[in-house]
Formats: C-alpha cells, structure tokens, sequence
C-alpha cells in the first residue's frame, strides 16, 4: 500500500495531489505532509484526489484535522475530483455538507 503525495504552492492556495490509497498505513505519512499546510492564517488548501482508489476512517480523520485546523486559522479546505465511491464514503459520514467537495478543480472557489 502506497500513496503519493505532490505539493505545489502559489500566492492564492496550496494545490495538491494525493494518488493510492489512504489507510491506517499511509494515513500517517499523509498526515506529516499536510497538517503542516494548515498552520498558516488564511491557507486555502485544495486537494485532489482523483487518484485515490481507496480511502478508509483514518484517510478521513486526516482531512477533518485539516478542516478543523483551517477553521480555526481563517482558512478553507477544497476536496476536488473524487472518485463516485469517495463521494459516497463523504456522503454517507456527512463530511460533505461541511466541506468543500467539487467534481472539477476548476469549480472550487470560484
């Protein structure tokens, strides 16, 4: 199990993009790369995980700590290109009514 992880930053957001899977055993890794984005006043960090095949509870405690940190610094967390089964999974925990989810990167906050 492996997931990738690429950051990429401008004067507006911090762009980046997740690829494999999410799970108790790359959750961590994902979690030492991203919390870290949040700390700053007013980030807007937009995350795209269209290639994420696979995402389980700890995946998703990993963006409600990006969410929650965010929140609490003025910033926003943007969800772009879940796959159906993603959507399903934020759907059904209810995350999606309090985040930020879009079907196109190009919709989100704009």
């Amino acid at each position: 199990m492996k997931v990738n992880i690429e950051k990429h930053e401008n004067d507006k957001e911090i762009y980046v993009s997740v690829s494999g899977e999410i799970d108790a055993y790359t959750a961590p890794k994902l979690r030492e790369e991203l919390l870290p984005l949040t700390e700053g006043k007013n980030n807007v960090i937009t995350v795209n995980l269209k290639d994420v095949s696979y995402l389980d509870s700890t995946g998703l405690g990993v963006f409600v700590g990006m969410f929650k940190q965010l929140n609490k610094n003025d910033g926003e967390l943007r969800l772009v290109e879940l796959s159906d089964r993603l959507k399903r999974l934020f759907n059904i925990t209810g995350l999606s009514h309090i985040m930020s989810i879009s079907d196109n990167a190009e919709d989100v906050g704009r």
